[in-house]
């Protein structure tokens, strides 16, 4: 009996309860609809970052093979692999010896046409005086005269004959055309080199102060690649740390490996204190699209919401 009474006093609760489901608005797929695109825009609005793999470089003129003009003997050798030098300092010096006796020579000819050309002069006076007495024939003065300037010409031949003889002996030593670290070395002491077809190689300088990022980007994203852009890099050796750097070139010739097609996109960035990147890093680059770059992340534009 109780039972029963129970049941009949929650009869009306639970019908109540479902009415009142029966009578509640169903959320409609257009309201749902309706309130995606707001989402989308607001996401559509920040430019996708472009990624890409990249390898460190030297700059044009930031490594450079140093090489002899000059064959001969490799009597000192002043650098190993690793050293830093400064622009001008020794590197290398070949056998000299003949180079020094070819430089006396040319000194010895120089002071020989000197000494000719003050016997000239002073004839030349003499035979001016005497003609104005009018004791010898033109023809003599002539001749007087034409010596003269032919010993002036043996002077200036011999002047640049000196000139030749040091510069080939200032060849005979090998100085850093840059400042920068001895990437590598060709030669050794008393090996024999020879410059009859082209300069041998004697070391190869870098520059660590002078590098840049070569970013490979893929053919669909280089549309919005524009030279001014920032970006920033990673490298294995320090981990997350990030590196910024400027968009600074655009190669047109494309690289094209395993069917795929990238552009080099060139950064150039400054260096940092106390971080020391090397040619060859492999670089983890992404590059921020500017507006004006036709991101088409940007001009997607969201779902149409469903009419009920």
């Amino acid at each position: 009996m109780r039972m029963h009474l129970s049941v009949l006093a929650l009869g009306p609760f639970i019908v109540g309860t479902l009415l009142g489901l029966r009578a509640a608005p169903a959320e409609t797929p257009a309201a749902t609809a309706a309130a995606t695109p707001v989402a989308q825009s607001a996401t559509a609005d920040l430019p996708r970052l472009v990624k890409a793999s990249g390898v460190i470089k030297p700059q044009v003129g930031a490594e450079v093979r140093v090489g002899s003009q000059l064959s001969g003997v490799v009597r000192r050798l002043h650098v190993q692999v690793g050293d830093t030098v400064a622009a001008g300092q020794r590197l290398a010096e070949l056998d000299d010896r003949e180079l020094l006796a070819l430089h006396a020579k040319a000194v010895a000819d120089h002071r020989l046409a000197r000494a000719e050309l003050r016997y000239a002069a002073a004839n030349l006076e003499r035979q001016r005086a005497i003609a104005a007495a009018r004791a010898i024939s033109a023809d003599d003065l002539d001749q007087a005269e034409r010596a003269h300037a032919v010993a002036e010409q043996q002077v200036a031949a011999a002047q640049a004959a000196v000139d030749y003889a040091q510069i080939q002996l200032d060849r005979a030593v090998i100085t850093a055309p840059i400042g920068g670290v001895v990437a590598s070395v060709a030669t050794q002491e008393g090996e024999t080199v020879s410059a009859s077809f082209s300069a041998p190689t004697f070391v190869t300088l870098i520059d660590l102060r002078r590098l840049e990022v070569w970013a490979y980007v893929d053919e669909t994203d280089i549309g919005r690649i524009e030279p001014g852009q920032r970006a920033t890099f990673t490298v294995d050796t320090y981990g997350a740390e990030e590196f910024s750097g400027v968009v600074t070139a655009i190669y047109p010739k494309a690289e094209i490996r395993d069917n795929v097609v990238d552009y080099i996109v060139v950064l150039r960035f400054e260096p940092r204190a106390g971080r020391t990147l090397r040619p060859e890093m492999t670089a983890i680059v992404r590059i921020a699209p500017s507006p004006t770059s036709g991101d088409a992340t940007a001009s997607r534009p969201g779902p149409t919401p469903v009419s009920p």
